[in-house]
């Protein structure tokens, strides 16, 4: 939900509340001044019923207005004090029912007790109540739309610099060497915090341009004496005056040499993932290249006598660098090579939303969810590194794609999946 909608949400709920409650209070208020004064009324015509009793003999045709004063005799009830109550009354000529308020009382009248009621019609003051709360509500609720769409609006154009600058950060990209560039809003706090983006942004290109020249000089200073030591390495082994102990020194030498030049070609490239520095993203069928892959490897998978299972139900599409896609088919290919079993099994499965490449192989050494950090090898062979899984993972996490594990009865499964 957006932050606009948040809060027009919540200021329409408060208001929305705190207008019924005031329109049920006015109706209230209304409803308690109309009756008030019909009391009044009745009270006054109470007052005038018995000046007009005391100075005249009161009769039965007497003062009397249809269904306005009925007066009979009766005896008063123990501590009986007046009231007033709602009563509804037959219309004579209508049929219909009237609403009434009236007041009782008693009253002595020729040394008589006598009940009096007196009446007074309602329909006039309901009709008041009724146009009174119609226009009451219509105006409370164009009030609370008008304020509701003013409220929006204003909200729009005050929140207008932190969209702008949310909008410049979602297209800010390190790999184009350009600086952040922000406006500088009349709000003091949006103005901080464009200023404080700014500050980030401008240290975090510096860092990542210095960070790329250093991956970029490393992998050419390192490279190049690296290779070095393994030519001169490997013209030693050849000479013929090497004892058995200097042969076997030298060996070592280059075998760590060797080691030491893949390391820092694998560090260099998970250095380049992380910085995004592979731009050139193409259309690639996965299932295809792990199939072409698997063929390239015919003669480890014959030598270790594997059974290769492919099923291709449809492509598996993904957008990678080509370098990328082809590490991540590698990696993936070897460690099923690499971690099999004499007479084991490789199974590839392909549909348009998942890539699953299984092999069968030994018990896992590592918590599962240790396979892909650095330097975590099942097994003690010195050609794996223990980065081949970390590389394919950090490929997933930076290009949109996820990869799961699971193992079931000593088959080891690695499933690709585009991510949501």
């Amino acid at each position: 939900m957006r932050l606009l909608e948040k809060t027009n949400r919540i200021y329409l709920f408060f208001s929305l509340s705190l207008y019924v409650i005031a329109a049920f209070s006015m109706y209230g208020i209304i409803k308690w001044l109309i009756y008030d004064e019909v009391e009044s009324r009745l009270l006054v015509e109470k007052r005038d019923f018995l000046v007009y009793i005391h100075h005249y003999n009161w009769k039965q045709d007497s003062y009397f207005v249809e269904n306005k004063i009925e007066v009979e005799p009766a005896h008063e009830p123990t501590d009986f004090k007046e009231t007033f109550k709602d009563t509804l009354i037959q219309d004579r000529y209508s049929q219909k029912m009237i609403p009434f308020r009236q007041l009782t009382f008693y009253v002595p009248i020729q040394r008589v007790e006598h009940r009096v009621t007196i009446r007074k019609s309602m329909i006039q003051s309901y009709r008041l109540i009724e146009a009174i709360t119609f226009t009451m509500a219509l105006m409370l609720g164009l009030l609370l739309l008008g304020t509701y769409w003013f409220q929006n609006q204003l909200s729009g154009r005050i929140w207008q610099p932190f969209y702008d600058t949310l909008s410049r950060i979602k297209h800010f990209d390190l790999t184009q060497k350009q600086k952040l560039q922000l406006a500088q809003p009349e709000i003091i706090e949006f103005n901080e915090l464009n200023e404080v983006l700014q500050k980030m942004s401008d240290k975090i290109l510096h860092d990542y341009l210095n960070l790329k020249e250093f991956t970029e000089n490393a992998s050419h200073e390192l490279q190049t004496p690296l290779a070095l030591i393994n030519a001169k390495v490997e013209q030693l082994i050849q000479a013929e005056q090497l004892t058995e102990n200097q042969t076997h020194w030298i060996q070592t030498i280059y075998e760590a040499s060797l080691r030491m030049s893949r390391l820092n070609q694998g560090l260099l490239l998970l250095a380049k993932i992380e910085n995004r520095q592979f731009v050139n993203q193409q259309t690639i069928d996965l299932s295809e290249e792990l199939t072409e892959k698997l063929a390239d490897m015919e003669e480890m998978v014959q030598y270790k006598k594997i059974q290769l299972s492919v099923t291709i139900e449809s492509p598996f599409m993904v957008v990678l660098p080509p370098v990328l896609a082809e590490s991540l088919i590698t990696n993936l290919v070897s460690n099923a090579l690499r971690h099999n079993v004499a007479g084991g099994e490789i199974r590839l499965h392909s549909s348009s939303d998942r890539l699953c490449l299984s092999n069968t192989g030994h018990v896992l050494l590592h918590a599962p969810n240790e396979l892909f950090s650095r330097f975590k090898k099942e097994g003690s062979s010195s050609e794996s590194l223990g980065l081949g899984l970390a590389i394919v993972k950090e490929i997933c996490d930076n290009y949109g794609l996820q990869i799961q594990y699971t193992e079931v009865n000593g088959l080891h499964t690695f499933c690709l999946s585009l991510k949501s």
